[in-house]
């Protein structure tokens, strides 16, 4: 009996231990995040300096965006006097339910730390809070920093823009350690550089400790600022954009949907990039509402794609380079003598008795003529003798089919059809679909940067660069700078000569042929036009490639603007006044300047309002 006592007083003992114990381990231990900011929010809190970020220049160190104050007030309910909600709401000039609303959102995410909760407030709201501190316990403040934006090019889809950080990016960071970093309510990229470069934007954020009571208002620094750790700002970011030829090339698409690519022919640098109907970056410095957020997502003409990047659609005539350089290097066709031309009659026999025409009858041309004259006839031949797998390969080698290595995000990498993609469409595919890609239709689709892409190869004899908006970073506080981590560019495997044969074939095309009128006077170049079959009954599409100087190419271009016609009925002209602004600096008062700037206007794209629009996407 006393032996089943003792026994019976141990257990109870240990019971009791184990429980003490456990309970320990979970204040200690499991909860010890909770109650060490419950026991420092009594006497000490840390409050984080947030970096200035990043300043963004073009490739002229023209200033384009930087920072400029913005007033937010924070909640922390742990603190908060629910008796000061009418108050808190009459200093604020908001209802007493959004107070609560918000009160409510901040206890959600943490009932300890401060949650930004009204922001970008007028001056006068802010200092009119600060006044009456005392009186508001768990309302704190923070002067932060909001984009500004400061030049004529507004480089939408450049730049990007910024928004409140959400729970699946935050539980990332903090995933990752980074929980100083990002907390909610922060500001992070959402497109453009401001996403793909978030991380050096940014910079490192700081942190102060300062003595509160037991209200949680301020009372002092702590230990003098002794274990304050200052804020690292972030880097400025140079892009290779130059803002002048992208204002142009904004104010000539006013009117128009489409896209057009500037690209430096010697770097990959992109020069300016235009998607249009595009958005004003400054409208998502402010609190957005619903109808607006509604408009940029869900309208038919989507001023938040990215159209540069994203918009698949036939290249028309602007194919037939490519599709000349392939043939001379698989010796489809010869440069120069036996199996070096073919009559063009007008048309060229599909098989049971079907033809495809074409433009005219051009008698018996070589390839140089044919880019020339924009001879169909000559290019169903070509394809016709091709087999299409080929064709994929070296569409993919000229990065079409393929996502480009690129320090842009947003981006698709268009259709280009093989067998595979043949059968699994029409088992009974014939030879006219092969044929049809010969001058850039049928199914096939390709983005305005992958044009832009393929003609800078071209008329640097095939370096295919890695695109780019980014040229360098700098950081003003260390003095570091950085450039983008891009893969080297690689050599497109054609013989240099067949490109020199395709470039002259590209000169006569803006000295004699479709896009004369699209020449830069005293800047020889070569271009080619296209038009972009549409079938739902609307105009084509207008599509042009361009590179300048001819001699010593600097830049290339590629233009598509949708339903507004041929190939110079509206992309020639625009690209040709966009590379003229870059490579004089200014655009002259000239009779050839003042015809290709009211024929670039004077184009719009047909139905650019119809809310069911948008064939091209």
């Amino acid at each position: 009996m006393e032996h089943s006592r003792g026994t019976i007083f141990i257990a109870t003992i240990i019971v009791a231990l184990g429980i003490l114990g456990a309970q320990l381990f979970w204040l200690q231990v499991w909860s010890e995040d909770q109650f060490e900011e419950i026991s420092e929010g009594n006497a000490v809190r840390m409050v984080r300096m947030l970096p200035a970020r990043g300043a963004i220049y073009d490739r002229h160190d023209s200033l384009l965006v930087d920072n400029k104050p913005t007033y937010t007030i924070t909640l922390t309910p742990r603190y908060f006097d629910m008796t000061k909600t009418a108050y808190l709401a009459t200093l604020l000039e908001v209802p007493d339910s959004v107070v609560t609303a918000k009160l409510n959102e901040a206890r959600r995410w943490n009932p300890y730390r401060p949650s930004p909760s009204f922001r970008d407030i007028p001056f006068e709201i802010y200092g009119r809070i600060r006044e009456n501190a005392f009186l508001l316990p768990g309302v704190g403040h923070e002067i932060a920093q909001g984009r500004r934006y400061v030049s004529a090019a507004r480089g939408a889809h450049v730049l990007g823009y910024m928004r409140e950080i959400d729970r699946g990016e935050l539980a990332g960071f903090q995933k990752q350690g980074n929980a100083l970093r990002y907390r909610q309510g922060d500001l992070t990229g959402k497109t453009g550089v401001e996403r793909g470069y978030e991380k050096e934007l940014r910079g490192a954020p700081g942190s102060a400790w300062r003595v509160v009571n037991v209200h949680g208002l301020d009372i002092k620094s702590y230990l003098g600022g002794e274990e304050d750790e200052p804020p690292l700002s972030g880097y400025d970011i140079h892009l290779a954009m130059d803002a002048g030829v992208q204002a142009l090339a904004e104010s000539l698409f006013v009117n128009k949907r489409g896209a057009a690519v500037a690209m430096d022919v010697v770097t990959g640098g992109i020069i300016a990039l235009v998607s249009m109907p595009d958005f004003d970056p400054v409208i998502f410095t402010r609190t957005l509402d619903h109808d607006t957020w509604a408009y940029l997502n869900m309208r038919a003409d989507k001023p938040i794609y990215n159209r540069a990047t994203m918009n698949q659609m036939p290249p028309g005539s602007t194919w037939k380079p490519f599709i000349a350089l392939m043939a001379l290097q698989e010796g489809l066709i010869q440069p120069e003598g036996f199996n070096s031309t073919y009559l063009c009659p007008g048309h060229h026999p599909v098989g049971k008795g079907h033809i495809f025409r074409c433009l005219g009858a051009h008698g018996l041309i070589d390839v140089q003529q044919a880019i020339r004259h924009s001879c169909n006839t000559f290019f169903f031949e070509l394809a016709r003798r091709m087999d299409v797998n080929t064709f994929r390969d070296y569409a993919n080698m000229f990065g079409f089919g393929i996502e480009a290595p690129t320090d842009i995000a947003e981006q698709t990498p268009g259709i280009i059809p093989d067998s595979a993609y043949f059968n699994a469409i029409d088992p009974y595919w014939g030879i006219g679909y092969t044929m049809n890609l010969g001058i850039g239709q049928g199914d096939m689709g390709v983005t305005p940067l992958q044009l832009v892409r393929y003609m800078a190869a071209v008329a640097n004899g095939g370096v295919l660069h890695a695109p780019h908006l980014v040229d360098s970073l700098r950081n003003s506080e260390t003095g570091e700078t950085r450039f983008p981590d891009l893969p080297e560019s690689v050599r497109v495997p054609v013989d240099a000569r067949y490109f020199d044969i395709v470039r002259e074939g590209m000169r006569m095309v803006m000295e004699e042929g479709t896009g004369r009128q699209a020449q830069i006077p005293g800047i020889p170049s070569g271009g080619k036009t296209g038009t972009a079959q549409v079938s739902s009954g609307r105009r084509d599409h207008s599509v042009f490639i361009m590179f300048a100087p001819f001699d010593d190419p600097k830049i290339a271009l590629a233009v598509q603007c949708e339903n507004a016609g041929d190939g110079f009925a509206c992309a020639a002209p625009i690209a040709s006044l966009m590379a003229e602004r870059y490579l004089k600096g200014h655009l002259p008062n000239t009779p050839q300047t003042r015809f290709r700037m009211r024929r670039a206007l004077m184009t719009t794209s047909e139905a650019m309002f119809d809310e069911n629009s948008g064939d091209a996407e």
